[in-house]
């Protein structure tokens, strides 16, 4: 996905569910803080996923009224080969704050619609959490290309709460083996 994909993801998102706000919660939302990845070489795991994963905070209904309509084998997903999938908070583990930390996209491609993305590094603590092959290439992916540092996802780590001490020790491995 491209960040212009992900900013016609947030207009036609805000219009279906009439709502001026949405978050972007999954993998898409590091092209907010990193518009640039669009061309760095060696960016695929960071890039390759079709979805942005959707969140309506307090409003689980209209993010799977996006769902229906931009959602996986949707139309718009069949027009575009790009779709919206609707979550709700329970989905990512995040560090406290996560919120202030947001990255707003709004422009003239969202239509006055703000899409909150989450920032990088609580992004790949969410990735790191749940562990799963394709999250831990798009973490070393996102080493490699140095756009995040050690010490801001080590202290994030720590502001995380409700991790067992085995994934704890797990997540601070990975971060201090890639970096």
């Amino acid at each position: 996905m491209k960040r212009a994909n992900l900013e016609h993801i947030i207009r036609a998102a805000g219009s279906i569910a009439a709502v001026k706000e949405i978050f972007i919660m999954g993998s898409q939302a590091i092209l907010a803080e990193h518009p640039e990845i669009d061309g760095m070489p060696d960016n695929s795991a960071l890039v390759r996923s079709l979805e942005a994963d959707i969140l309506i905070p307090d409003d689980y209904a209209k993010a799977e009224t996006i769902e229906g309509a931009l959602g996986e084998d949707s139309l718009f997903h069949e027009t575009h080969g790009f779709y919206a999938q609707a979550i709700d908070e329970t989905t990512c583990k995040l560090p406290s704050g996560w919120r202030t930390r947001l990255v707003k996209i709004c422009n003239k491609n969202t239509g006055g619609v703000v899409g909150y993305c989450l920032e990088t590094h609580d992004l790949m603590i969410s990735k790191l959490y749940a562990n799963r092959e394709k999250d831990r290439e798009y973490f070393k992916t996102a080493c490699k290309l140095k756009i995040v540092t050690k010490d801001t996802l080590l202290k994030r780590l720590d502001m995380t709460p409700d991790i067992s001490d085995n994934d704890r020790e797990r997540i601070k491995s990975a971060i201090n083996r890639e970096l």
